[in-house]
């Protein structure tokens, strides 16, 4: 199975392209830009994507690949800066333009015969920069045009590498799925022989090669994640995987003592309850940074599962549900781009302890492990559950947390499901969810003066969880959730509505 290399130059939309590709039935990979010749040979891609970037190809600190990338013989789609790079590298030549083309933009097409099979003779693409091709390399023919960039799509087939000025990843270009089909399929002879089935045959051969003879001890949350996680290690090693379920105090209402249930009974993993609520709140007493949250409460689960693993004897695998916006949004392995927030399954690890992770959904987006986790037979009515941090709680309450303070957001947030369901717009929301505010705002309850905190609740809608809108709740909707939670959350006079979307605001405040 040949893959698609996506080389990461800070756009973005990088994660955008590696959906697309795999929705096309590709297996994609993101690799930052400076990935040594050496190891894109040894990963033997099929095909080569540069991703758009920020940054002018002729600025000194400019991200460039190695110029050797284009002798390698693999297929080239530049998009973006990564056309403005084949250009650069080449011998063409690339100016700033006398004006920005952002937004969307009439693509006139000059040759459909290659990269642009297919496409009507005008189409709708979006554009986003502010350089341009003056001038193309030796060997390139221009295929395509806009009104403000004579060279919108540039090609040489002889070398099989190809460039597009504009973001065919996006869906405000109409016909962009079908011009990386072309690429992958029609230029460079990919098979689409990706999906969740060989996904799955894939990770539990290489599970099983990196696990030996040797335990797993994993982690579960309550969420889908870990759950999937768990499930494909199992496949792979069967009864060496150990599972820890632990109360940290951090769980919604209700919720420890269902799953631990669900997780024996209907998946038949071994799973050892731990009650280790007490030592995590007194871990986060006076804590507020919510980096310092996330680093604790991983430093306290690595201690939990040490501990554990000492129990079963030698185990030097752990293994985690990290999925590949966690991996974004805590570190910038990929590209030339800022770290978000420490996951604590990712950036809110120890430096140091005594495991070797074992990460099988590490790659995939939230929508690609809920069908993976379909093909594994968990029911829907579990994937369709909302996402819920690893931090728990903790991340939603915005200050110092307490058993008081638990109570308040534990409470709030079990009223929010309860009449999300009611209005049934549960399937509707990626998530929803109430975050108790560090203020306190004057109210009059009973012809009394009152002085009482904050809740704010939390309502959007998503398929990857990497962008997200705020859902436009009915005021009927809103008007019911907040007079339950003032009424019946004691310590609460005042609920508001967060109508940020992502970005520039993350999903969840902390």
């Amino acid at each position: 199975m040949k893959k698609a290399l996506i080389l990461d130059f800070g756009s973005q939309y990088t994660q955008l392209i590696a959906r697309k590709v795999r929705e096309l039935g590709v297996y994609s990979e993101i690799h930052p830009f400076n990935i040594p010749l050496r190891k894109i040979k040894a990963l033997d891609p099929g095909a080569i994507i540069f991703s758009g970037g920020p940054q002018s190809v002729y600025e000194p600190d400019s991200p460039h690949p190695d110029p050797e990338i284009f002798n390698l013989g693999i297929p080239i789609l530049g998009i973006c800066y990564g056309l403005q790079l084949i250009a650069h590298h080449l011998g063409g030549q690339v100016q700033k333009a006398p004006e920005r083309e952002y937004g969307f933009a009439a693509l006139h097409i000059i040759d459909r015969s290659g990269l642009l099979h297919g496409l009507k003779e005008k189409t709708q693409v979006w554009m986003s920069h502010g350089d341009r091709l003056e001038a193309i390399p030796v060997g390139f023919t221009v295929t395509a045009r806009t009104a403000n960039s004579k060279a919108a799509a540039i090609e040489n087939r002889e070398r099989q590498i190809y460039g597009v000025q504009f973001h065919p990843e996006v869906a405000h270009t109409q016909e962009g799925k079908k011009i990386l089909a072309n690429f992958l399929f029609r230029l460079a002879g990919l098979k689409a022989d990706w999906n969740m089935s060989s996904f799955i045959q894939d990770k539990v051969r290489e599970i099983r090669q990196l696990v030996g003879k040797e335990k797993v001890i994993c982690g579960l949350s309550g969420g889908i994640d870990s759950l999937v996680a768990s499930l494909i290690i199992q496949k792979a090693v069967g009864r060496q995987l150990h599972c820890v379920f632990v109360n940290n105090g951090l769980l919604r209402k209700g919720e420890y003592e269902a799953l631990l249930d669900v997780f024996r009974k209907k998946f038949s993993l071994q799973v050892v309850g731990i009650q280790a609520e007490d030592i995590f709140l007194e871990r986060l007493k006076g804590v507020t940074s919510p980096e310092k949250k996330r680093k604790i409460i991983g430093q306290v689960f690595i201690e939990i599962f040490e501990e554990q693993a000492r129990k079963l004897g030698q185990v030097k695998f752990l293994a985690q549900g990290t999925i590949y916006p966690d991996v974004i949004e805590s570190t910038s392995v990929k590209g030339p781009s800022h770290t978000i927030k420490s996951h604590h399954n990712v950036g809110g690890l120890p430096e140091k302890f005594d495991f070797k992770l074992v990460e099988p959904l590490r790659e995939l987006f939230k929508d690609e492990v809920r069908a993976l986790a379909l093909e594994l037979g968990v029911s829907r009515e579990f994937i369709q559950q909302h996402p819920f941090p690893g931090p728990g709680l903790a991340v939603r309450i915005v200050g110092e947390v307490s058993r008081e303070n638990l109570r308040i957001v534990r409470e709030a947030d079990a009223i929010l499901l309860e009449e999300v369901r009611k209005a049934k717009i549960y399937n509707k929301l990626w998530q929803a969810f109430a975050v108790l505010l560090p203020v306190r705002s004057v109210g009059v309850m009973g012809d009394q003066r009152t002085y009482q905190q904050v809740v704010a609740i939390r309502l959007v809608q998503s398929s990857d969880g990497m962008t997200a809108n705020w859902y436009q709740a009915s005021p009927q909707l809103l008007k019911r959730i907040s007079t339950r939670i003032v009424n019946e959350v004691d310590g609460v006079n005042r609920v508001v509505y967060d109508i940020t979307s992502k970005p520039p605001g993350t999903i969840e405040w902390e």
